[in-house]
């Protein structure tokens, strides 16, 4: 099953030539330029791991990664930052994000940061499933 990516940036041809990187390395990717239209797309689809700019005109990406966990705490986000920015990307790690890394973007290093993350949302669905496992199984007195 392919890893599901939401990539999240108002630079345009930044965020289309990371996301035909991902997916030649077999990323199932969508992107969106603002983060209403991210939280947008969050609504309609379950995405595993989500690259947030912190900086963006209109919604910043704190204020995005803070509805972004309100709506799926399972998914990951790491933040995109420039140096200006680090300060942000660290406020958003106390918020909930799993990591930042610096643009630009060194493609194997955050295909590596992806990797990690979703490893983190499989083990929670894992313990998800084995609770809910045990109280059908209680329930039912098996």
């Amino acid at each position: 099953m392919k890893i599901k990516v939401l990539l999240v940036d108002d630079e345009k041809d930044f965020i289309e030539s990371l996301a035909e990187r991902l997916e030649l390395r077999e990323f199932d990717v969508k992107t969106a330029l603002n983060g209403d239209d991210a939280i947008n797309l969050i609504r309609e689809k379950e995405f595993d791991v989500i690259v947030l700019d912190v900086k963006m005109p209109g919604k910043s990406g704190i204020d995005t990664l803070k509805e972004i966990k309100n709506i799926n705490q399972l998914s990951q986000v790491i933040m995109l930052t420039g140096h200006a920015t680090v300060e942000s990307a660290i406020q958003g790690m106390k918020l909930g994000a799993y990591d930042y890394i610096m643009k630009p973007t060194d493609t194997e290093g955050l295909i590596n940061l992806i990797n990690k993350a979703y490893k983190i949302v499989e083990e929670h669905r894992e313990r998800i499933r084995r609770a809910e496992i045990e109280n059908i199984v209680k329930k039912h007195g098996w």
